[in-house]
């Protein structure tokens, strides 16, 4: 398997040569030449496997240059109960990421069944951690297999930066410089983040928002002497090894929800940097009987409007709202890029011009041209939720099914619901658990929600963080300082 530039380098890099290097030197993002495609048969095939096993097959597929023996081992140590399932005590607490099914909905003249796609049980209660644990490991193999070390620059609007440092923490040749988004996460995000004591983590807040924080990274990343000189790599969505890491869950989610591969399964996905759901753009380029890809925005609703108008519209740090769903408070997606090169049959000058234009104008607009209407083609359809709305829908969970949601997966459940189709089974990206925005479910519910004994009074534990402006080469200096 060979990768290449979203904006037209074509490099012809293997696996291992792209896993460290998070933007393509031309500012791109790494896309594999061609889709591997999966058969209904291979699908069937693989119902019955473990987590780690169905990991194994299909990380197979895109990293061809790991020794199979070696990337088995990575796949077992990484998705384990241990690592997992440690939040639970159900039933299925051997199950990596089992599926909650909520109850049968009428559509109609007929009805559909809703679900979660349970992906939090990892040690930082997000998503993020099914991806960033391999990350941990793939990145500890290569690095002790070549001699080296690595120097992690990521920017996060929440669950990203911790899950980063929980698989980090400790890595030998390894240190960790994670940029938030200053007074604008949660108290407990903020809380598993800063109150980390180990040597090789550094945690910055940015005096800003997410995309300044991204911004940074994107320009340190495009310096390519810095970031050749001080072993510069990224565990944000950009990194290629994260969104193909995430695809695994699309499939095991659709195993789970199915009887054969005749059928079809739709995802909810609530987004902000469009990673999650690339990785389900690109499960269903695979062959993944997918019927819709929803995209649930919050209040910063630069995907659902692109997805309803053809226009992307991205915001400035001035217009980007801060809501209680915290980790979408987004609005320049960067691996929409990845989509968009798909979109336009790979053409990676169109994308390079696009996205020049992104930085220079803001955006673009494809809202009366042939191009906008084969965009049905991919399945995506997309929704916006409110405050107002989140407080609604997790009431109505709660009352209704009784389960506690958080803020983000109440942004995909309702969306979700307003894109039923009689038959198809509908499945919502459970993204965190409750505990990470406990007062937006204490406004709904009227009380706090459960917390995993492991994480009592997080909140009081010291904290240091260091505070910075949204300022490049003030990063790069702090950088250089602590890499010495």
């Amino acid at each position: 398997m060979r990768y290449i530039s979203t904006r037209g380098s074509q490099q012809n890099l293997s696996f291992l040569q792209i896993l460290l290097a998070g933007l393509a030197p031309d500012g791109g993002l790494y896309l594999p030449e061609t889709y591997p495609q999966i058969s209904k048969q291979t699908l069937d095939s693989w119902r019955g496997l473990s987590y780690a096993q169905l990991a194994f097959e299909i990380l197979s597929l895109f990293a061809d240059d790991i020794p199979a023996a070696d990337l088995k081992v990575i796949c077992e140590k990484t998705y384990t109960s241990k690592v997992y399932c440690h939040t639970r005590e159900q039933d299925d607490a051997t199950d990596i990421t089992p599926v909650h099914w909520l109850g049968d909905v009428a559509v109609g003249q007929g009805q559909t069944s809703i679900g979660l796609l349970s992906l939090s049980n990892g040690p930082t209660l997000a998503f993020k951690d099914m991806a960033m644990q391999l990350l941990g490991n793939l990145f500890e193999y290569v690095l002790a297999r070549e001699n080296k070390e690595l120097n992690i620059l990521g920017a996060t609007s929440g669950d990203t930066g911790s899950a980063a440092e929980y698989a980090m923490r400790g890595k030998k040749g390894i240190k960790v410089f994670m940029l938030s988004p200053k007074g604008k996460m949660s108290p407990f995000q903020c809380a598993q983040m800063y109150s980390l004591k180990d040597e090789n983590i550094f945690n910055i807040a940015i005096e800003g928002v997410f995309d300044d924080a991204q911004d940074i990274v994107k320009a340190v990343s495009n310096d390519l002497a810095f970031k050749a000189q001080h072993q510069i790599g990224t565990v944000n969505s950009i990194n290629w090894a994260r969104v193909v890491a995430q695809v695994v869950y699309y499939f095991a989610g659709y195993l789970r929800a199915t009887d054969s591969s005749s059928e079809k399964v739709s995802f909810c996905v609530p987004s902000g940097n469009f990673g999650n759901v690339c990785a389900g753009h690109i499960a269903r380029m695979m062959g993944l009987p997918i019927e819709k890809l929803i995209v649930a925005t919050n209040e910063n609703d630069v995907l659902d409007e692109f997805f309803k108008t053809g226009v992307y519209r991205a915001r400035k740090a001035a217009e980007t709202l801060h809501t209680s769903s915290p980790s979408m408070d987004i609005s320049k997606a960067s691996n929409f890029e990845r989509f968009v090169f798909d979109w336009l049959g790979r053409d990676g000058a169109e994308v390079a011009k696009l996205f020049k234009q992104v930085d220079t104008s803001g955006g673009f607009d494809f809202s009366n041209t042939t191009q906008f209407g084969q965009i049905a083609q991919y399945g995506f359809v997309s929704g916006r939720s409110t405050h107002e709305d989140r407080i609604r829908t997790i009431q109505q969970v709660a009352n209704t099914y009784h389960v506690v949601i958080d803020t983000h997966t109440a942004d995909g459940m309702k969306v979700a619901l307003e894109h039923l189709t009689a038959g198809v089974k509908m499945l919502v990206l459970e993204t965190a658990l409750p505990i990470k925005f406990a007062s937006t479910i204490e406004e709904a519910l009227g009380h706090p929600p459960g917390r995993p004994s492991a994480f009592e009074g997080i909140e009081q534990l010291p904290q240091q963080v260091i505070e910075m402006p949204p300022n490049v080469q003030a990063v790069k200096q702090f950088i250089v300082e602590h890499t010495k």
